[in-house]
């Protein structure tokens, strides 16, 4: 079974993307084949040095994320240069995984811009998860160390909870605790995931 999970940036969804793993499933992290694909030494670095310049390097010669980010963030064109290169190199790497995957796993591919992508449709289930803005602000500004200002642009540039629940075949709400949201996703595991016995 393909499970499409995603959520806004602060809603909750590497802890779901965590539990379903410990329950038993395959999870495959788009954003961590993002950062596979532009390793050094690989093309796809070659390919965004290529487009955006030297400056996106560290001195260590491994892409820097926030001088690559602040260049693309708000310039739609070069945002889309740049996923040019990337997406297609996720996609291989993801459908390679799947291949991999023993016959009856539950794979879940954890996909932050799933919505924005339009590629819902791939899923068997979409599972979202979501959680109040407020609530998401303070998880950046508190657990990740953002500016409130860094938090509400991050937010803003992503899909709305609107358009992410158009999408979904379950909701999970992260506006309360761990554990709460712990066994909301064993639930779901119970119920729509796991084989019969």
């Amino acid at each position: 079974m393909l499970v499409g999970l995603t959520g806004g940036i602060g809603a909750g969804k590497s802890v779901v993307a965590q539990r379903l793993a410990e329950l038993g499933a395959v999870v495959i992290d788009s954003d961590q084949l993002a950062r596979e694909v532009v390793a050094p030494g690989t093309d796809g670095l070659a390919e965004v040095v290529a487009a955006f310049g030297p400056g996106v390097l560290g001195e260590d010669g491994a892409l820097n994320r926030p001088a690559l980010a602040e260049r693309v963030f708000a310039d739609r064109p070069a945002r889309e240069r740049l996923e040019a290169v990337i997406h297609p190199r996720v996609r291989a790497r993801t459908a390679a995984l799947v291949a991999e995957a023993p016959p009856g796993s539950v794979v879940v591919n954890d996909v932050p811009l799933l919505v924005e992508s339009g590629i819902a449709g791939m899923f068997d289930l979409v599972i979202v998860v979501l959680a109040s803005e407020a609530t998401r602000l303070h998880r950046l500004v508190q657990e990740r160390g953002m500016s409130e200002d860094e938090a509400r642009r991050r937010i803003a540039a992503q899909a709305t909870d609107e358009q992410r629940r158009a999408v979904a075949d379950i909701v999970l709400d992260n506006d309360g605790s761990l554990e709460d949201l712990r066994a909301a996703v064993d639930e779901v595991w119970r119920e729509r995931l796991a084989k019969p016995a």
